[in-house]
């Protein structure tokens, strides 16, 4: 911390984070604790949009209703003085740390926030009650910090539409922003849980960040092929404008591309899997759980004819980690 960056100010209950005179906009960042550079960025965020006049605060709660059984909340990192620190670095005027008496007073809740059946997709069902949990924990905290805008990381894109939703059908007075994801020099997605993995564990997740990359590519080489057809009028015309490019695959489809719309998402997740079955055969393996190429307003999985945004997102273990990542993608309509 910067000699003339105060530390933020340490709360444990919502009487005294009530009691705190407001100035402007409040901006909330909600973790777990353990923060790394992704969760400073949005802090940094939060200060920016808050403004000098508004107040940044920071929740640190690791909360029981999210992890189910056998997963890993004892062994979850609780690291509050450094927590405090990277968040007075980056711009916060308060952390929030409440204790699960304050947030659940009287024990677990009876009543809660369902999410219904976009949270029984992909993170849901390989984490039954997962997100009934988180729904439930950020509706109290999003009372108890009064906010005027929420920031959450694009990393867990399944937790920020489901977020999204619930604060749209039960009309919370709140704006919620999505915050693009922070990769390590090496390309993994920032997280709490990389710490767990081992120099050879780590090697081998690196194989999430390179398949959605892989995807990635793959949709950029779509959509700049398609471009070039649609420069040439006639179908078969286009036909011999791609074989002179030298795109012997896309020539030898060119036919389909000169009719398609707007993209072909099972060769982007084709190009992702390839990635992840070549990490499956290394030492130790990639276990997955799952690759899917998503529609944001609901994550069910898109088709061929797709318009518009999507998500690909991936999940695997590496050993005893679980691991998650996502890139944001847009197929564009044929003209």
């Amino acid at each position: 911390m910067t000699p003339t960056t105060p530390p933020p100010v340490l709360l444990r209950t919502a009487a005294e984070l009530h009691g705190r005179e407001r100035h402007g906009r409040r901006a909330v960042v909600m973790t777990m604790g353990a923060l790394h550079e992704g969760h400073a960025t949005l802090i940094r965020t939060a200060r920016d949009l808050a403004g000098p006049s508004g107040e940044v605060v920071v929740t640190v709660f690791v909360n029981p209703l999210q992890f189910g059984a056998g997963e890993d909340l004892d062994r979850y990192p609780r690291t509050l003085d450094a927590d405090l620190e990277i968040a007075g670095q980056a711009g916060a005027d308060a952390v929030f740390a409440p204790s699960v008496d304050e947030v659940y007073p009287g024990g677990e809740p009876q009543v809660r926030v369902t999410a219904g059946p976009m949270g029984e997709r992909l993170e849901g069902a390989s984490r039954p009650g997962h997100f009934d949990g988180m729904l439930t924990v950020v509706a109290k905290l999003l009372h108890l910090t009064r906010p005027d805008l929420a920031l959450y990381g694009q990393k867990d894109a399944q937790q920020l539409a489901l977020i999204r939703r619930m604060v749209r059908d039960l009309n919370f007075g709140v704006e919620i922003v999505g915050v693009p994801t922070v990769r390590e020099d090496d390309g993994l997605a920032l997280s709490s849980r990389n710490r767990y993995l081992s120099p050879r564990e780590r090697r081998t997740a690196l194989a999430l960040s390179r398949a959605l990359f892989a995807g990635l590519d793959r949709h950029a080489a779509q959509e700049a092929l398609r471009a070039r057809a649609r420069e040439v009028p006639a179908p078969h015309a286009r036909a011999e404008a791609l074989s002179a490019l030298g795109e012997s695959r896309a020539a030898a489809d060119a036919h389909a591309v000169s009719h398609a719309a707007p993209g072909t998402p099972d060769a982007v997740r084709a190009a992702a899997r390839l990635v992840l079955d070549d990490a499956a055969r290394l030492d130790p393996p990639l276990e997955l759980d799952y690759l899917a190429l998503v529609d944001p307003a609901d994550f069910t999985e898109v088709g061929d004819d797709h318009t518009g945004e999507a998500v690909l997102a991936v999940a695997a273990r590496v050993g005893a980690t679980r691991l998650i990542d996502n890139v944001p993608l847009t197929f564009g309509a044929a003209s």
